[in-house]
């Protein structure tokens, strides 16, 4: 799986050996993109606590292997949905993505189809929806961003475009009501719109690998808003953004989506038992346990900790996914012994583009691959499914009783 050619598969096979872990990654590209790019990608919101946060607690959950088990036939794949992909791992979108590496949203999407994981490209990505489901015609994913204005008028649109585009599941951004406080961009000058300074443009001219993808590639835009904007220039996309991506998705609007959308629809950033409910509710499939990698509200809980009591409440009813600081094949293993069903990470592949350049992305899917079979083979286990089942310790998990309301 992966095809390419044998040149190909001895240059990532090298690849792997040279940055085996995603820290390896973040060494090689704090130096091959511009600062106010890998600050950007790297930023929590506020002291970036909860970013860490995140981390921590997933180190801190441990899974006893079983030993004595023939595990010649161990059994990545997953079911989502009615599709069966290579393992329990997808790429999250991340916004403006090809201001860290120009072309990262094609890049993504070839990967995700070669690979068959999904691709959970987002509203405001470099490239557009039609693009990205030429590109993924059978694994593509859309993360939609609330645009309050108007009703909701172009969340709607967008939405209706995802569906003609032929996307196979839509999740609605919970996580954005307000825009958060990220104290690296700001030092940076990355504010809406964002306009190159003097300053930002000395950095660039130091990252000649990233000037030469953007000669390639061009200038990130938010590309799905050229239609609403009248142009497809940054100033043009970067002011639509600007007045009307924001002000969250009230639950009403939850369902008015629902209503129009008819295949599988979840909702991402959840970390409340009560809001998996809600969503059960009005007829979702499932949801994505995420605090959006840290980079929203930083006294949240890790996303880890919140998972097992939401994966409770949802139980048999629907899907429950997990994202927010899943790095390796053996947070993959957590997260589905935790209750998750499959997992999403957007950093570290992210960290793949920006430090090895185009082969990143399928660098860091094979990776997760490769290293979920070693995890699940470690750990005697054969499938995803007894990977559910596997014994688990999670010294953070929160319980029914941390959810309550106080008096």
């Amino acid at each position: 799986m992966g095809g390419g050619t044998g040149e190909d598969a001895k240059t990532l096979a090298e690849l792997r050996r040279r940055y085996p872990m995603v820290s390896d990654l973040e060494k090689r590209a704090k130096w091959r993109i511009p600062r106010f790019a890998y600050e950007f990608l790297q930023g929590g919101a506020g002291d970036e606590t909860g970013l860490n946060r995140n981390r921590s607690a997933l180190k801190a959950v441990e899974v006893v292997p079983r030993y004595g088990i023939d595990v010649t036939k161990v059994d990545t794949s997953v079911e989502l949905f009615g599709y069966h992909y290579a393992a329990p791992i997808g790429i999250s979108p991340i916004g403006l993505d090809g201001m860290m590496w120009p072309g990262a949203t094609e890049r993504f999407a070839k990967a995700a189809q070669a690979h068959n994981i999904p691709y959970m490209v987002g509203t405001l990505a470099c490239s557009t929806i039609e693009q990205v489901v030429e590109w993924a015609p059978d694994v593509t994913w859309f993360q939609l961003y609330p645009m309050a204005p108007d009703n909701h008028r172009y969340s709607l649109e967008m939405a209706e475009r995802a569906r003609v585009a032929g996307a196979k599941v839509l999740v609605a951004t919970l996580d954005v009501p307000v825009r958060a406080k990220r104290p690296r961009d700001l030092r940076n000058g990355l504010v809406m719109p964002f306009r190159l300074t003097p300053k930002t443009m000395i950095r660039a001219a130091m990252a000649p690998l990233w000037l030469d993808a953007v000669r390639r590639n061009g200038m990130p835009t938010f590309a799905n808003m050229s239609k609403f904007a009248g142009g497809t220039d940054h100033g043009s996309t970067a002011g639509f953004v600007q007045k009307h991506i924001g002000g969250g998705f009230p639950w009403e609007q939850i369902a008015r989506l629902r209503d129009k959308w008819p295949g599988p629809m979840m909702v991402k950033g959840v970390m409340h038992p009560a809001d998996a409910e809600k969503a059960l509710e009005l007829g979702l499939n499932g949801v994505v346990v995420s605090n959006h990698g840290g980079r929203q509200f930083d006294a949240a809980p890790a996303t880890i900790d919140v998972l097992p009591e939401i994966a409770r409440t949802v139980g048999t009813r629907g899907t429950v996914l997990f994202d927010s600081g899943v790095v390796s094949g053996v947070d993959m293993l957590r997260a589905l012994a935790c209750g998750a069903q499959s997992c999403f990470a957007g950093r570290a592949f992210m960290l793949g583009l920006s430090a090895l350049g185009d082969r990143g992305a399928t660098h860091m899917a094979q990776a997760f691959i490769e290293e979920y079979r070693i995890a699940l083979g470690q750990n005697g286990l054969l499938s995803s499914d007894e990977a559910r089942r596997a014994p688990v310790r999670h010294p953070g998990a929160w319980t029914a009783d941390n959810f309550k309301l106080r008096s």
